[in-house]
C-alpha cells in the first residue's frame, strides 16, 4: 500500500542563467543550520568547479538537503544554460515539486519557458520566486503577469495556474508573500514548500525500484548512482538487478556496497532508505543514467525520456604542430580517447564516435558552450590537442531532404543598436518574428535563425552592442536548409617559417591587420598569428630580423612601437577559426594553425 512520507519534500529549482538560483539556495543552507555560525563559507557554495565559479553558471546539477522544523527538504540546484538542458530533464523525475525562480526586472526567459515546460510534463506543481525584489528597476506585477501567461501559454492545468508566488532577495535573505513588505528571513519560502509540495509517495511492501537520475564520478570510489526510491526498502549489501526502460536486453545483477544520503553538502553513509528518499549508491562499475535498480524477483524498469540529441559536433584530434608535446602531460590518442570515454560517464548530453582516423575523434554536444567547457576542463588537467570548427549535425526527412538545427535567439539590445542587430543575424539567414520595445530604452528581438549562424557570432555581437546586449537562444527543433553562410569575411595571417616572433617582423606585419601574438612567442609555418583587414591569407615572415649596417642615424634605432596583440580566449579563439584550420590546445597556449601547414599543398587543396 502506499504511503506518504510526510517528513520528506523533494524540489528541484528551476531557472534561466543568472536568475539567482544558486544564490537562492545558499541561503536555504544558511538559514537552516547547515553551517556553524563561525564557518567560512563561500559564495555560491553549490558551484564547485572552478570554471562555475570563474563563469558564474551552474553546469552540472547538485544535490544538497536542509531539515525545517523537521522536514527534510532535498534540493536539487539545476543549470539555466541551454547547453546542460540534458541535465534539467533528468533531474526533474526525482522531485515531487519545482521552485521557479524569475528575475523581478527580466522577467519570464527563453530558458525559464523551456524549463517549466519540462516540469509541467511531468505534471509537477510550481512555486513561483520572484527574485532579486531589491533590485531598483525591479517591476514584480508585470512579471507575474509573464509568468502567468508563459503558464497559459503551456497549457498549465488549473492546479499549476493556481501556484503560489513568492518574492525574495536571494542576496539579503528575504523571503514575502507580499512584494510591498518584505520579510527578515527566508521563513515564507520554507513555509510554502512545506504546505504545497507534495510529500513523496512510495509502497514500502513493494519490490525494490530505484531510477537513477545523475551519475557522479570519483577517482577513487567510481561512479556514483543518484536516484529517487521509488517503492520498496534499499539496503546495504542486498542483492539487486540493474535494467533499463530503453534497453530491454540489459539484465544485471548486482550487489548495494554502499549507500548515501544527502545531509547539507555532506553524503553520510545509511544502511538503508526508504521511498521517497534520495540516495548515492556506489560499488556499480556499470551504473548508467536512466537504469532502474531493482528487487531480484520482479525486475521492472521505471519509464524514462530520452535525452535530447546532440545539435553540434567537433573534431579531436591529436597534436601534431612543430610544437606537439612540449607543453601538455598527456598527448596520445589513447589518452585522448580515454578521458573522452571517462566524460561520458557523467555528461549523458554528449557522444564520442571514433572516425576513420585514429588520431581524431568526433565529439558531439548540445552546443558551443558544453564543448568549450569540455576542452576547458581537458587542458586544466594536463591534455594537448587540436579541435576542429564546430559544425552542425544535419537530419534527413523522407523524402530525402536536408535539414539543419533551428534556434530561437531572444536578443535584448539599447535600441540605437538594433539595426546593426538585425542586419548582421539577417546575414547569417536569421528570420526576424518580432520587435518590443522594453523598459530602460531596450528592444527585445526574436529570430529563428539555423544553429550554424550563431556559430561565431557572440563576441561579434559584444562588440556590435558596446557589451549592453543580451543573447539568449534555445533549440527549436529541425527545419529546412537555409543555404550556405559566409561566416568570416577576413583572412589570417599566417607565419611563414619557423622561429621565434620578433619585435621587427611584427612591426612590419602590424599594417596588414590585427596580431594575435606579441614578441618572443614561438611560431611555426602554417600557424595563424592574426587576422587580415582583407579576404586573402596572407604569409608573413615575423621572424625577420633588422640587417645591420656600418651607417648609424639617431632615428633609425629608436624603439619600434607595436600595438598591443589581441589574445583570444577559448570561445574567441573557437569562434575565429575557420573551416580549414585548427585550434591548438594546449595547458599553456591557444595557438590557430592551419589544417595543411606546407604552403605550397595548402595552395594545391585550395584549386580542388
Amino acid at each position: 500500500m502506499k504511503t506518504k512520507r510526510e517528513d520528506i519534500r523533494n524540489i528541484a529549482i528551476i531557472a534561466h542563467v543568472d536568475h539567482g538560483k544558486t544564490t537562492l539556495v545558499d541561503e536555504l543552507l544558511k538559514q537552516s543550520g547547515v553551517f556553524r555560525e563561525n564557518q567560512e563559507v563561500a559564495e555560491r557554495v553549490m558551484d564547485s568547479n572552478d570554471i562555475e565559479r570563474e563563469r558564474g553558471i551552474t553546469i552540472l546539477s547538485k544535490n544538497t538537503a536542509v531539515t525545517y522544523k523537521g522536514t527534510k527538504i532535498n534540493i536539487i540546484d539545476t543549470p539555466g544554460h541551454a547547453d546542460f538542458g540534458g541535465e534539467v530533464e533528468r533531474v526533474l523525475k526525482m522531485v515531487n515539486g519545482v521552485i521557479l525562480v524569475v528575475d523581478a526586472f527580466e522577467g519570464a526567459m527563453p530558458q525559464t519557458k523551456f524549463v517549466l515546460m519540462k516540469a509541467l510534463e511531468l505534471k509537477l506543481p510550481v512555486i513561483v520566486c520572484i527574485n532579486k525584489i531589491d533590485r531598483p528597476e525591479a517591476r514584480c506585477d508585470e512579471v507575474v503577469d509573464e509568468v502567468l501567461e508563459l503558464l497559459m501559454d503551456l497549457d498549465a492545468t488549473d492546479e499549476q495556474l493556481d501556484c503560489p508566488f513568492v518574492y525574495a532577495s536571494a542576496k539579503e535573505g528575504l523571503s514575502s508573500m507580499d512584494p510591498e513588505q518584505p520579510g527578515k528571513d527566508m521563513t515564507a519560502l520554507f513555509d510554502t514548500i512545506i504546505d504545497y509540495i507534495p510529500a513523496p509517495e512510495g509502497d514500502e511492501e513493494a519490490p525494490l525500484q530505484v531510477l537513477i537520475s545523475t551519475i557522479d564520478y570519483n577517482e577513487y570510489i567510481g561512479r556514483i548512482g543518484v536516484g529517487k526510491v521509488d517503492n520498496g526498502i534499499i539496503r546495504v549489501n542486498q542483492e539487486a538487478v540493474l535494467v533499463n526502460h530503453h534497453d530491454p536486453d540489459k539484465n544485471q545483477k548486482v550487489k548495494i556496497s554502499k549507500l548515501y544520503e544527502f545531509d547539507g553538502l555532506e553524503r553520510v553513509e545509511v544502511k538503508e532508505a526508504r521511498p521517497g528518499s534520495i540516495v548515492a549508491i556506489s560499488g556499480i562499475a556499470d551504473i548508467h543514467i536512466g537504469d532502474t535498480v531493482c528487487s531480484v524477483d520482479n525486475p521492472v524498469a521505471i519509464p524514462f525520456q530520452k535525452i535530447s540529441e546532440p545539435t553540434i559536433s567537433m573534431n579531436f584530434i591529436v597534436n601534431d604542430s612543430p610544437l606537439a608535446g612540449l607543453e601538455g602531460k598527456y598527448v596520445t590518442s589513447r589518452h585522448i580517447r580515454d578521458r573522452l570515454m571517462r566524460e561520458l560517464n557523467t555528461d549523458v548530453s554528449l557522444r564520442v564516435e571514433e572516425t576513420e582516423s585514429t588520431d581524431s575523434y568526433k565529439v558531439s554536444g548540445r552546443g558551443e558552450l558544453h564543448l568549450s567547457v569540455l576542452i576547458e576542463n581537458m587542458r586544466r588537467e594536463g591534455y594537448e590537442f587540436a579541435v576542429s570548427k564546430a559544425e552542425v549535425l544535419y537530419h534527413e526527412d523522407e523524402k530525402g531532404h536536408k535539414l539543419e538545427p533551428m534556434e530561437k535567439a531572444y536578443v535584448d539590445v539599447p535600441d540605437e543598436f538594433t539595426g546593426s542587430v538585425i542586419e548582421k543575424l539577417s546575414q547569417r539567414k536569421g528570420e526576424l518574428l518580432s520587435m518590443n520595445g522594453i523598459s530602460g530604452g531596450y528592444t527585445r528581438l526574436e529570430f529563428s535563425i539555423p544553429s550554424r549562424g550563431l556559430i561565431g557570432y557572440r563576441g561579434e555581437f559584444l562588440t556590435d552592442t558596446k557589451g549592453n546586449g543580451i543573447l539568449n537562444t534555445i533549440f527549436d527543433g529541425y527545419g529546412p536548409y537555409k543555404g550556405d553562410i559566409q561566416y568570416r569575411k577576413q583572412g589570417s595571417l599566417i607565419a611563414f617559417e619557423a622561429g621565434e616572433a620578433i619585435t621587427y617582423g611584427l612591426f612590419n606585419a602590424q599594417d596588414r591587420g590585427t596580431l594575435f601574438i606579441g614578441p618572443g612567442e614561438k611560431v611555426y609555418s602554417g600557424m595563424v598569428i592574426g587576422q587580415n583587414g582583407k579576404a586573402e591569407d596572407i604569409e608573413l615572415n615575423v621572424c625577420k630580423k633588422k640587417q645591420l649596417t656600418n651607417t648609424r642615424s639617431s632615428s633609425a634605432d629608436e624603439a619600434l612601437r607595436l600595438v598591443p596583440p589581441k589574445v583570444l580566449s577559448l570561445e574567441q579563439a573557437l569562434e575565429f577559426i575557420d573551416t580549414d584550420e585548427l585550434l591548438e590546445v594546449t595547458p599553456e597556449n591557444l595557438r590557430i594553425r592551419k589544417k595543411i601547414l606546407d604552403p605550397i599543398a595548402r595552395k594545391r587543396a585550395s584549386f580542388k
